[in-house]
């Protein structure tokens, strides 16, 4: 028989503040609940005569946790009894109440999802930001990553996702989704969003993923000729994407070293999407489906401004 101490009732001797800890006491500050909450209430199920709704903040919080740690929704419930940083952070106490059960938290999901509620949490983190202090600098840097689906047909339909198509790059077949941003060249904000199946050009979401006021667009050889669009929707905006040579047509060496500097511009492109796809494990599509995926995409990078750029809303200066 194992010996039993005091710490298994709560008398430990030693301890420390894990990094997951560490990471949802950050975060905690730095989310605004309140605002959350607003945008969420009105489709929100209300106190009637059957069972009390769970507390709106309350299933958001489990929500984020889900998705900070990449785990489904019977996953999520299972870690809040396991871990005692998540029940913390969700202000569970299991003296007095059971943690919501799994299926709760997949119809709040749903929720979100039926109305695209997700995109409205990433504007108002948009609106916070920048009736803050934050300041776009007018050059806009626009790309794409592709988020993997499963194309195996063994299932009950004997067919992939519908929803989603297959794209090649460096001569190899992907099949899934695409998320393209819109990210501020100076800060590394992401300003806008866009899902699309994968198929999808960036040529024809260019649109989408401007602001109106840029004065220079950088991107790579996909986003070329895109002058028309530039005139229709940021007109003062220059063509700054990079060249592409053809069969008939090489890059000189004074192209390649255009090109160079542009991507040396580019690469903050790609600082929101390391912690989407690496650090948060968005780089396999959990549902079918665009409209389920999208969600997940939008609230992940609402999360992930507020992380890098979200300290004015507490007070305190905005990092470099």
């Amino acid at each position: 028989m194992k010996q039993q101490t005091l710490a298994v009732n709560g008398f430990e001797a030693f301890g420390k503040t894990t990094r997951k800890a560490e990471f949802l006491g950050r975060m905690d500050k730095l989310v605004p609940w309140s605002e959350f909450c607003a945008v969420i209430d009105p489709f929100y199920p209300k106190a009637g005569n059957g069972h009390p709704p769970v507390g709106l903040e309350r299933m958001l919080r489990m929500y984020f946790i889900a998705n900070w740690f990449n785990l489904s929704d019977v996953a999520c419930e299972d870690a809040l009894y396991d871990v005692p940083a998540f029940r913390d952070f969700c202000q569970f106490d299991l003296g007095c109440e059971r943690i919501s059960d799994a299926t709760t938290l997949m119809n709040f999901r749903h929720l979100l999802e039926q109305y695209n509620l997700g995109a409205a949490m990433f504007s108002k983190v948009g609106e916070l930001l920048l009736a803050n202090g934050m300041k776009l600098s007018g050059d806009t840097i626009v790309d794409a990553t592709i988020i993997a689906a499963p194309s195996s047909t063994k299932n009950a339909d004997n067919a992939r996702d519908p929803e989603m198509h297959q794209t090649k790059k460096n001569n190899q077949w992907h099949f899934g989704m695409k998320v393209r941003i819109g990210v501020d060249s100076k800060s590394g904000l992401a300003h806008s969003v866009t899902v699309t199946p994968a198929n999808i050009r960036g040529s024809q979401e260019l649109p989408n993923l401007l602001h109106g006021n840029e004065t220079r667009l950088y991107g790579d050889s996909a986003y070329i000729g895109q002058k028309e669009v530039l005139n229709q929707v940021a007109p003062k905006a220059k063509d700054f994407t990079n060249k592409r040579a053809s069969r008939s047509t090489l890059l000189t060496d004074a192209d390649k070293e255009t090109n160079r500097r542009k991507s040396q511009v580019r690469a903050k492109v790609e600082h929101p999407f390391r912690p989407l796809k690496n650090i948060y494990g968005f780089a396999k599509a959990r549902y079918r489906g665009l409209m389920k995926n999208a969600n997940r995409a939008f609230a992940l990078l609402a999360l992930i401004n507020l992380d890098k750029w979200g300290s004015p809303l507490t007070g305190q200066e905005c990092p470099a």
